[in-house]
């Protein structure tokens, strides 16, 4: 796994919403915000639920310090526009259909419940240089980030 002070690799990765598909570039930010990247299993499941409508609750807070949250998991864009819509999420929700971004990050399962290759329940920050500053996974899928540790590297 990446760890804190390690370059984040950068991705381009698909988002869908009303208006279409969009591609989102971790470059994006770079030299403008940091942003936190959190890695999570399956979409519509009950953690990564809990999970992301925590975080669609206390928005305000990473927007209040100055960083963008993406939400990442290997389901299909269009999928996780209706869990984005159902729950509404006012954060993106970024697709790595390819896996290619969780494998750049070594956090995908090579077997998860009988799924071959499914991004563990993760978090990073990376710094608006493009540097991580906080750095978690877990083999718990039940295990969530603590958001707090999260809150306090954008500091």
């Amino acid at each position: 796994m990446l760890n804190i002070g390690d370059t984040a690799p950068n991705f381009s990765l698909k988002t869908k919403n009303a208006e279409g598909l969009k591609d989102i570039s971790l470059s994006d930010h770079k030299g403008e915000q940091a942003v936190v990247l959190l890695f999570f299993p399956f979409a519509f499941t009950s953690v990564c639920t809990e999970e992301t409508c925590s975080v669609r609750d206390d928005l305000a807070s990473y927007n209040g310090l100055n960083a963008q949250v993406y939400g990442i998991s290997v389901d299909s864009p269009f999928a996780q526009e209706i869990m984005s819509q159902k729950e509404n999420l006012n954060f993106p929700l970024l697709s790595d259909f390819n896996k290619a971004t969780s494998k750049a990050y070594d956090v995908l399962y090579e077997d998860f419940i009988g799924f071959a290759g499914v991004s563990k329940r993760s978090a990073f920050v990376v710094s608006k240089e493009g540097t991580i500053l906080h750095a978690w996974s877990s083999d718990d899928p039940k295990q969530l980030p603590d958001f707090d540790a999260i809150k306090a590297s954008l500091q």
